[in-house]
């Protein structure tokens, strides 16, 4: 398994944080790196939440379909993704600061290919490093532009 984690402290309340990490109809405003969302199920953000969303990685455009695995409103969410055998798991972390009006968010990436193929399970050894750094870059951008979202609207 491959993991990349990232913190970053916005200047938010976790209530503010949490309105913009779970406002997928509007991913593709907040995230530079995301071109578009398409919302697969109906109302509030909440486990089993359903969206298929277009990123631009590598020069390319790829869509995921993506769910809602866990949720605990203010406090952390757990988003997944399958794809060619291997699970992706991003793990969101909301932790209140002492006076309130800053969190700490912390984004978790990890791929498990336990179950891929072996030559898909080849092929993620030879760009493991590679998918790796492109990973936490895009991490690293997408804390930016949520604590932009958030301190903006703050």
């Amino acid at each position: 398994m491959s993991e990349v984690t990232h913190s970053r402290v916005i200047a938010a309340s976790p209530q503010r944080v949490w309105e913009v990490l779970t406002d997928v109809e509007h991913a593709a405003q907040t995230l530079s790196g995301v071109t578009s969302v398409q919302l697969m199920t109906d109302g509030p953000y909440a486990v089993g939440t359903r969206w298929r969303e277009t990123r631009t990685m590598f020069g390319r455009s790829a869509t995921q379909e993506m769910w809602v695995a866990e949720c605990d409103p203010l406090r952390s969410t757990e988003v997944q993704a399958e794809a060619g055998g291997t699970r992706f798991t991003t793990t969101f972390t909301l932790v209140p600061q002492s006076d309130g009006a800053q969190t700490e968010l912390t984004m978790r990436f990890a791929a498990d290919a336990s179950t891929a193929s072996g030559l898909q399970s080849m092929a993620m050894k030879m760009f493991g490093k590679v998918a790796a750094r492109a990973s936490s870059k895009a991490l690293e951008q997408d804390l930016a532009d949520i604590a932009t979202a958030a301190e903006t609207q703050a």
